[in-house]
């Protein structure tokens, strides 16, 4: 008979000297939405720890944490969720939800867990069918980016934070979609930030009880400062930020100022190959002093400044000294083509006129061009986000208009 002892499992498990049989998971590096959330409260904690007080709108540095803390009071499911982190009150007297199963059967307030036929579970009598879809689009189509495909996007965020905290970009309500929704561009949706890095639109019609309409639609590609991103529907996402969101101006130096590729990023091996500038006349001529809105757009190879250091001498500057209104400097691109384009957009808005500025010398420039500055900023812009062909200049009502 065998003396050996029998080993049962117990035995086995107590005896993992190396700890082989442990079953510890690997900690995931993606946070959930329920974490993230929980962290951007953590940040408006941490401002009020240091502060003494809750973010308001004095700043531009504190407006991104006002907004959300405004948003989350107005957010019954986040305010209950976050409670129990409010250790300095912000959210206030939260009522918690019926939890019972009885509770929950009596508070059918909507009949969900009614067993009709027809299904009405899916119908919903006060939301239009638009309004249901973008409502839905928003929320569901939001995922995590990889770690790795986040990091440069992140350096970005933050980039655009401390340029916001200085005074670079500035915090503006957004109306109007398609004329201030477009690629390249930041914007804020319940205080989170947001990079509009792709979308690819089309002109579509809608058909309506006033007449059909037509307007830009299609997907993007949007990735927000907490690490996700989603292909929202483009109008969906504008009206996000209509209803609950700001825009981000562009900085001076940025898309004001210069064009880039690769969505307003500069790199070192980028090379510049010229300027485009917009002027103002400082001539007193009769037929030039008294025409509002009247610019020149050229292009230049050489740094604006030395280009114009003679141009009271020059035809092409109407024999007068000149203004710099703004310059733009190309990187990756065919400046001249880029004036060209210009100049084609706005042609039915080109100065016509043949003067005599010096005496025996007349001119005629196709330079200038009679339209609103903020209009010409709107081209560019345009030019950038490759929307250019949808467009159409109004020389009567002096604006943009889709085709």
């Amino acid at each position: 008979m065998s003396n050996k002892k029998k080993i049962s499992l117990d035995d086995i498990f107590n005896d993992d000297e190396f700890g082989l049989l442990d079953s510890t998971s690997k900690a995931s590096n993606i946070k959930t939405a329920d974490q993230r959330l929980i962290d951007s409260f953590e940040e408006i904690n941490a401002f009020v720890d240091k502060n003494g007080r809750e973010p308001n709108t004095s700043s531009m540095s504190e407006y991104g944490l006002f907004a959300r803390l405004k948003n989350i009071r107005e957010n019954e499911q986040q305010k209950h969720s976050l409670k129990p982190y409010d250790r300095h009150n912000l959210l206030g007297k939260v009522e918690i939800p019926k939890t019972s199963i009885d509770d929950i059967l009596n508070d059918d307030e909507f009949g969900l867990l009614e067993t009709d036929s027809d299904l009405s579970i899916f119908k919903y009598k006060h939301i239009s069918k638009e309004e249901e879809r973008e409502k839905a689009d928003f929320v569901a189509q939001r995922k995590p980016l990889k770690e790795a495909d986040f990091k440069p996007y992140e350096a970005m965020f933050q980039k655009v934070h401390q340029e916001i905290k200085v005074g670079k970009r500035q915090i503006k309500p957004f109306h109007n979609i398609e004329k201030n929704l477009h690629v390249g561009n930041f914007y804020l949706i319940d205080g989170v930030m947001l990079y509009l890095k792709e979308a690819k639109l089309e002109k579509a019609v809608r058909e309506l009880k006033s007449g059909d309409r037509e307007r830009i639609e299609g997907r993007t590609f949007t990735i927000f400062e907490n690490g996700t991103y989603s292909n929202m529907l483009y109008r969906s996402l504008g009206k996000q930020i209509q209803k609950s969101g700001k825009l981000i101006t562009n900085t001076h130096e940025g898309i004001n100022n210069e064009l880039y590729v690769n969505a307003g990023m500069v790199f070192e091996d980028d090379i510049k190959t010229g300027w485009i500038y917009v002027l103002k006349s400082k001539s007193n001529h009769p037929a030039i002093s008294g025409i509002k809105n009247l610019f020149k757009i050229g292009f230049s190879s050489t740094p604006l400044d030395e280009r114009i250091k003679n141009a009271k001498n020059e035809a092409t500057y109407l024999h007068a000294d000149v203004t710099k209104v703004s310059s733009y400097a190309c990187y990756n691109r065919n400046a001249h083509k880029l004036e060209q384009m210009l100049h084609r957009f706005f042609a039915e808005a080109c100065l016509n006129v043949d003067i005599e500025i010096i005496k025996g010398k007349r001119i005629t420039p196709r330079e200038w061009f009679v339209v609103p500055f903020e209009e010409i900023e709107r081209a560019i812009e345009l030019i950038l986000n490759e929307q250019i062909v949808n467009y159409k200049y109004d020389r009567e009502i002096e604006k943009i208009i889709l085709k």
